[in-house]
């Protein structure tokens, strides 16, 4: 058997976009790009870290978009959330494809679907190393995604929150425009609310500078990023309160 990595943390949460799912597509789901990023969360796994997880729902139906060509913005919103379980539910059935054992929990009751969320049960869930994949945002309109993965790290007690982008890192401007853009090996998440840095929505740091959680920004498309940043290895950016 193959010697395993040594990482500090016990439990972490890994935040990806819906977009992050639709590969080269314009929309909807690549099922080759969700079994990648589905070994990618195996290889954590493997380390005996537990892991929560929250997908958005971008590549289905983004309700700030609905809501913006007119539709009303809870029910645009609403639909948003069933995007992120579709989502979970792909997600889901490629880790167990895998042999990692999963649990797709709801902030909106859809019992023959997934769970109902119920903290203590998720935590139980971790502690038996089943993977969690915490759907249907916070189960209220007029908040994203970012701030449904804030809140459940924190009610969950992780030890950081694993953004995945496409990018590996937060940079001053853009740097797929900007070849002479920097990067930030670390930043406080004043300095990320001051600047508009656009990370996470501003409800979503302000949960986590509050409750001192770090955020870790790396590269989704980087082969073995996700397993080498928790080995110690790895480009990213960190963060902090």
């Amino acid at each position: 058997m193959t010697e395993q990595p040594q990482t500090t943390f016990k439990r972490v949460m890994l935040k990806i976009s819906g977009e992050a799912l639709m590969g080269d597509q314009g929309y909807g789901l690549h099922p080759p790009t969700v079994e990648r990023i589905a070994r990618e969360v195996k290889s954590v796994h493997d380390m005996g870290v537990e892991i929560c997880m929250v997908i958005g729902g971008g590549n289905i139906f983004r309700g700030l978009a609905g809501s913006a060509q007119g539709m009303e913005r809870t029910t645009a919103d609403y639909m948003g959330m069933l995007a992120t379980v579709m989502n979970a539910l792909a997600m889901q059935s490629a880790l167990e494809e895998l042999g990692v054992f999963t649990r797709v929990i709801s902030a909106i009751r859809m019992d023959e679907v997934a769970e109902p969320y119920i903290r203590r049960r998720a935590v139980r869930h971790l502690e038996k190393k089943r993977v969690c994949i915490f759907a249907a945002g916070t189960g209220n309109p007029y908040f994203t995604t970012d701030t449904a993965s804030s809140l459940r790290a924190n009610e969950m007690a992780c030890e950081a929150i694993f953004m995945g982008k496409n990018v590996d890192g937060i940079y001053d401007c853009d740097p797929k425009t900007n070849p002479d853009a920097k990067r930030y090996d670390r930043i406080s998440y004043d300095d990320v609310l001051r600047d508009n840095l656009k990370v996470m929505d501003a409800s979503a740091i302000a949960l986590a500078r509050d409750n001192k959680m770090p955020l870790i920004v790396f590269s989704l498309n980087e082969p073995g990023g996700f397993r080498g940043i928790l080995a110690g290895e790895g480009t990213y950016t960190e963060v902090h309160a």
